[in-house]
């Protein structure tokens, strides 16, 4: 058993895996961040006309 133990210890095959999510976690991140920066004013514009089409449908059902 201690045998086992010392060499789950020293096996570094989990650390490229590690790596590699790592790196790819950044990526994707970025990728986000570069999307919905340009994307935020376009969905703002959205999110008005929406407000304003259900406030005015409101005001002609009154």
């Amino acid at each position: 058993m201690p045998k086992m133990i010392q060499s789950f210890c020293r096996s570094e095959d989990g650390a490229v895996t590690i790596d590699w999510v790592m790196i790819t976690a950044l990526i994707v991140g970025l990728q986000i961040a570069v999307l919905l920066t340009p994307m935020r004013e376009a969905l703002l514009g959205v999110s008005g006309t929406i407000a304003d089409t259900v406030t005015s449908a409101g005001s002609a059902l009154q």
